[in-house]
């Protein structure tokens, strides 16, 4: 199939499609006679797999880790808990730090009257 087809049933951008081949994320594409790009089923699951990971948040380098182990018969699922639970704590990390600055910014805003006086918290803690 073309790179459009692909990249939509992979629900992916054309752009995207053309970079993960362009960096070795994915294999490069066969070539048409008249050289079109072309795409077979596997590599349209190769590529789905890339977007469900990026939609995790795993780096360019960790779906490339995290595609190795999916295409080797003979991988430990040891591994890919490894690499996902190292993500599960990134992304705890991320929360706590939002939470935090959620905490912050929530008394900022009700500390601030919102009136037509030009003083103001915010603006006070930001500078």
């Amino acid at each position: 199939m073309n790179i459009s087809s692909a990249a939509e049933a992979a629900g992916l951008p054309v752009k995207t499609v053309r970079y993960y081949a362009d960096i070795g994320l994915v294999d490069a594409p066969s070539r048409s006679e008249a050289g079109y790009r072309t795409y077979d089923d596997a590599s349209v699951r190769k590529l789905g797999f890339v977007r469900r990971s990026r939609e995790f948040g795993f780096s360019i380098e960790e779906c490339r880790e995290l595609l190795s182990l999916y295409q080797d018969r003979d991988r430990t699922s040891a591994e890919v808990k490894r690499i996902a639970s190292k993500k599960l704590q990134d992304i705890e990390e991320k929360q706590r730090e939002l939470q935090s600055l959620h905490e912050e910014l929530e008394h900022l805003v009700k500390s601030c009257r919102g009136d037509q006086r030009p003083d103001c918290p915010i603006i006070d803690y930001l500078g």
